[in-house]
């Protein structure tokens, strides 16, 4: 316990400066967990052999990541007309490792390497995004507000009133209650969050964000409980525990992001829609 709380301190220590810094800091950060996530996700659904440290259809993958985000923070204007491009190639790269090694990979392998690229590095990108967005530096923080407060809240209300189980074959402690409060709770968080900029004369009393804030903080805690519950079935289905052991007492980028990664991309959408 000790440990996971003192890898945990570091981590948000790290996720402030990053987040604080934005620009090539926060797109090199994000380049790096994608890269790992990446990793993890295609370690986990058996891409590559056990005995290999990497394979060929990685590679492509790892390319493609560095590729896409480096277009990201670097070149934003190319990015918005060459990233979806970027993208197809990179799948189409992936289909022609396939074709010109048959049959050293299966048609699963390569299913698995394409969703290991989309799930994880594409959806991460959207921190980077939001980042970026007017008022950036303030509503990124949401898409930690929805998914470390809404998980921390679904435990808590879980622990105390839960009965009727959410998912109990694929996460038996997880209940309909917890999940209630869960929401519940990164909604408030956003409010408070909304209150305390408020407070230091970021928005006004009268701005939209106030109650846009908790709303989309609200929204944001169904997705998390989504991404959560995807990533541990991914889990279930290969019989891992963890997905890696980077960050001590917390497992691997998938185990402690793997919220964030359903959240980022609806917390970017939603600012666009309601916070313009």
């Amino acid at each position: 316990m000790v440990v996971r709380l003192i890898s945990g301190i570091v981590l948000l220590a790290i996720l402030f400066f990053v987040i604080i810094s934005g620009g090539p800091v926060l797109g090199i950060f994000t380049m790096l967990i994608s890269l790992l996530a990446y990793r993890e996700l295609t370690g986990a659904c058996g891409v590559r052999a056990k005995e290999k440290k990497v394979c060929l259809m990685e590679i492509v993958g790892f390319a493609g990541i560095i590729v896409y985000d480096a277009l990201m923070f670097l070149m934003p204007e190319a990015f918005q007309t060459y990233g979806l491009l970027c993208i197809i190639l990179t799948i189409m790269g992936m289909m022609l490792v396939y074709v010109l090694s048959f049959p050293a990979y299966d048609a699963k392998q390569v299913m698995a390497s394409v969703f290991a690229f989309v799930y994880a590095p594409l959806l991460l990108s959207y921190i980077y995004q939001t980042r970026t967005l007017a008022g950036g530096q303030y509503t990124v923080w949401l898409i930690f507000c929805a998914s470390w407060a809404c998980d921390t809240c679904a435990y808590a209300v879980g622990m105390l009133i839960g009965k009727h189980k959410l998912a109990p074959v694929l996460s038996p402690k997880k209940s309909i209650e917890g999940a209630v409060g869960g929401v519940v709770g990164a909604a408030l968080v956003g409010w408070i969050y909304a209150f305390c900029l408020q407070k230091a004369g970021v928005i006004a009393a009268s701005d939209v964000r106030l109650w846009a804030y908790p709303l989309i903080s609200g929204a944001g805690g169904i997705l998390s409980q989504i991404g959560d519950l995807a990533a541990s079935g991914i889990k279930r289905n290969y019989d891992i525990k963890d997905y890696a052991k980077l960050i001590p007492g917390h497992g691997g980028i998938m185990d402690r992001f793997d919220s964030v990664i359903a959240v980022a991309p609806l917390i970017y959408y939603l600012s666009l829609l309601l916070l313009k």
